[in-house]
């Protein structure tokens, strides 16, 4: 254990002192955290942007069981002049413009904000419905209840926390394997690790569990930033997140130690480790969700190991399933882990 203790300790304070390595490892994905949750932290209660030319009879007479739905919905602004108002929705300057001509209730949006356009036309659809039963006079037959699955208490942080946090780890894991891979072997520090009376399983072990050390300091900052910050709050079994890291950690280490076998400097073993993770990244779902995305897509992630990293901690953290929730990914990932550093050890090199 003195060998092993020993370059432990070693990479450990070497990962500390390198400021371009703590920067891209904790600071770069943590500044994304920030980011993301000071925009989306009032997300639930975003209006669109009405203007109103003229009278709007179904809009101003909406009776009052229905005006506390349009509150909550829509922003409304009234105006005189169709042609302008119609020239900042274009622009971008509000979400529809509305307007009424005999019966018929005329509604221009814009699409380039799809979600916004999907909105304003659910929205003023409703209205119409519920005006044009008032006119039959009848009572209404069906009546419409909704509730979330998940707690009450979840905010959007909840979300997209474990895909940044997920991001992260991969990040600090496939670039920290890479670039001192390739570094060591430059500058001889392999060929001498090699031939020092120290056994290959320590210094395997020292890097493991420098990156696994990493990984956690990385948890901990990230959570703690979030429930200090943002309200983020850990429900279900989120402790098997511990578990997930460690199983991710040693995934993304392979891939990093794929990359620097292959490459003979740190640019391209950055380069490569670069151009895996972060299309990775997008592909599973650590930025945004990918529920639209076309098939393909979605087939892809099945095999990405971060695509099961993020599910992972989601399930756990999030949506309040059991411990079990976390078996299959940390199996993948496992699996994942073995079969790369298999291909990885057949391209390895002690020195240049």
């Amino acid at each position: 254990m003195t060998p092993f203790g020993s370059l432990a300790r070693a990479m450990l304070k070497g990962f500390f002192r390198d400021r371009m390595a703590l920067f891209f490892s904790i600071l770069f994905p943590l500044m994304f955290l920030v980011l993301f949750g000071g925009i989306f932290t009032d997300q639930g209660a975003s209006k669109a942007e009405i203007i109103q030319v003229g009278p709007v009879a179904v809009l101003d007479d909406v009776p009052k069981d229905a005006r506390a739905y349009v509150d909550e919905s829509l922003d409304i602004t009234r105006s005189s002049d169709l042609a302008a108002a119609v020239v900042k929705v274009r622009k971008g300057d509000a979400d529809a413009v509305i307007s009424q001509d005999g019966d018929t209730l005329s509604v221009r949006f814009s699409q380039a904000d799809q979600v916004k356009a999907g909105q304003v036309q659910g929205t003023f659809a409703a209205i119409v419905q519920s005006a044009n039963l008032a006119v039959t006079g009848q009572a209404p037959k069906f009546s419409l209840t909704t509730a979330r699955v998940e707690d009450k208490s979840l905010s959007t942080i909840q979300f997209f926390t474990p895909g940044l946090l997920g991001w992260a780890i991969a990040s600090g894991a496939t670039f920290g394997a890479a670039a001192n891979l390739v570094v060591w072997r430059r500058n001889g520090l392999l060929r001498r690790l090699r031939l020092a009376p120290i056994p290959t399983s320590a210094v395997v072990l020292a890097r493991v569990a420098v990156s696994i050390a990493i990984a956690l300091v990385q948890a901990v900052i990230f959570l703690a930033v979030g429930m200090v910050l943002f309200g983020l709050k850990l429900t279900g079994s989120w402790p098997m997140i511990v578990p997930l890291l460690v199983a991710g950690t040693l995934a993304f280490m392979s891939i990093g130690l794929l990359a620097g076998s292959i490459a003979k400097t740190e640019e391209a073993a950055i380069g490569m480790a670069n151009f895996v993770v972060l299309p990775m990244a997008f592909l599973s779902g650590s930025f945004f969700p990918l529920d639209g995305a076309p098939r393909w897509i979605s087939a892809v992630g099945t095999v990405l190991p971060l695509k099961h990293l993020n599910d992972g901690m989601l399930d756990t953290m999030v949506r309040g399933e059991g411990p079990a929730a976390a078996l299959l990914p940390v199996a993948f990932l496992l699996v994942f882990a073995v079969v790369v550093s298999a291909i990885a050890s057949r391209v390895f090199r002690w020195d240049d």
